[in-house]
Order: structure tokens, then sequence, then C-alpha cells
């Protein structure tokens, strides 16, 4: 249904903003998910992303929406999210009453792409709202004021979880998972990892990039021994960032890939000896 179609139809419009004209978010591809959420986007089928902490999700999809040449609106999802605040709510401005949209449904009606980061974490209310988005209907309900919306053409919805963390308690129904094209990521592979730290650092050490990829990949074993979190791509490219800014690799080690994920001194002690092996004992 064309643009026309949809004006004598109604449907309430604000003006789409077009991404400003800066480079490209950096990223490299891992496996084939340009090419999966590109198809998906052409039939605007909605996408979930799949995967642990600070392996690249939401740099994905900041690139993707550069290169679409999309707004992107994202929702950092907690447990106090409700569905008035995705989709909007009224609101006592002086004498007078007004509507004020949410983030979903200005990105419905801009032609945006909305991301809902870690949906897992929003309440369930907050996730049947998005049900009639992610069908046929491409609308969305606005109960407060008794009418749907029609999506804007370009409108693309992208949900993320980390699977990591799933319990009975938080979880997405399967009812809801299947409305969604599935991209699975994990941490890269050790060549492209060392490439993403150097891009993201300025860092141009390749002996040194490489003894940090290393002590955070021999780190990431520690998972399966107590360590709740695992050292994530994003953490190596903070420690190398901190080496930039005059840190000794031990030091910005300990600050961005310790320091944030245990207080236990069985693993501090177990992570700082891996650091030490590989990038030397001086502090």
């Amino acid at each position: 249904m064309d643009n026309q179609v949809k004006h004598q139809r109604g449907v309430e419009r604000d003006v789409i903003q077009q991404p400003a004209a800066a480079a490209a978010p950096f990223y490299l591809p891992q496996a084939d998910e340009v090419e999966i959420f590109r198809a998906a986007y052409a039939r605007r089928l909605p996408v979930m992303l799949k995967g642990p902490t600070g392996c690249g999700k939401t740099r994905f999809l900041e690139h993707m929406a550069h290169s679409l040449r999309r707004p992107l609106v994202t929702v950092a999802c907690h447990e106090d999210l409700t569905s008035s605040d995705l989709v909007g709510r009224f609101l006592l401005q002086g004498d007078e009453t007004v509507w004020q949209d949410g983030p979903l449904t200005r990105a419905v009606k801009e032609g945006a792409v909305c991301y809902l980061d870690e949906i897992v974490e929003a309440r369930t209310d907050t996730t049947v709202v998005i049900h009639p988005l992610t069908d046929h209907r491409r609308q969305l309900p606005l109960d407060k004021k008794s009418r749907f919306i029609e999506a804007h053409d370009d409108f693309m919805l992208v949900i993320s979880y980390n699977p990591g963390y799933q319990t009975a308690l938080k979880d997405l129904k399967p009812s809801t998972k299947q409305r969604f094209v599935g991209i699975n990521f994990d941490y890269p592979a050790e060549e492209i990892e060392r490439r993403i730290v150097a891009g993201e650092s300025g860092c141009r050490d390749e002996a040194l990039i490489e003894r940090l990829v290393a002590a955070g990949r021999r780190a990431r074993a520690l998972k399966e021994h107590g360590l709740e979190e695992a050292t994530s791509t994003r953490a190596l490219c903070y420690a190398a960032e901190l080496i930039g800014a005059g840190l000794s690799p031990r030091v910005a080690a300990r600050a961005a890939m310790v320091a944030p994920i245990t207080d236990d001194p069985a693993l501090v002690e177990a992570l700082e000896e891996i650091f030490e092996a590989h990038l030397g004992a001086a502090a």
C-alpha cells in the first residue's frame, strides 16, 4: 500500500528525519547476518538478534540502519517499562490534556527502525503490544485513543536479548519468538576480533592487540567455572582504549575486564594470572 493511500485513510504522520550523512558505524560481519537483515528489511519482516552481552548486536544494528538510511530509535527495556512508555500517554499541560507519543509510536509513524534492546527485561504487557506490528497487519494499537496506526512503509521492528540469561520468568513466549526472523550472534573469530579491537580503539600495535585478545579469549573459559559474565568484545575494546589513554596493559585489563564482572577473590586471582601471562607482570 503506497503512502498516498495511507494518507487518504487518515493515518497520522510525522516528518521523517533522515539520518545525518556521517561515517557508517564501524562493523565487521561475522557470517551472513548482513544478508539476512537486508532480506528481512526488503520484506519488512521483524528481526530478533540473539547473543551474549557485548558481542556486537547493537553496533550491528546501528551499522545496518545507517547503511539503509533509516533513523534508529532505541529503547533499553527494563522491568518497569510499560506499554504506555512505548506507545504513549495522555499528559496534563496546564488546563489541557494532550497526547504524547511514545518512542515506538514515533518510529511507526516516521518509518524508523525501532530497537527494543533486551526485550525479556520488559513486562509482559509490553511484549503483547508489539504483536500486531509483527504480522501482515503491521498496525500499532493505541488502546487509550481507541484506534490503530498503520506502520509507515519503511518501519522495521528489531528486538534483542541474551539467551544466556533466560529463565522461566524472563523469556519470550514461543508465540512471540516465531513472529521474528532470528539472527544468532556470538563473540567473533579471533582474527576478526583483533581487527574489531584495533578499529574501535585506534591502536596500531598489532602485537599488543594480539596479546590482549588472546588474554580475553582465555578469560572467557572461566565462564564455565563460576564467572557469571564472559569477557566481551566490548570489554576488550575498552581495555585497548584505556591503553591508548596511557594506562599500562595490566591496569587497563584489570579496569575493563576484571573489576566490572566479578568480585569473587578466586576468580579475580584467576583472571589476574591470565592477564599477567599474556600482558606481562608490570602493574
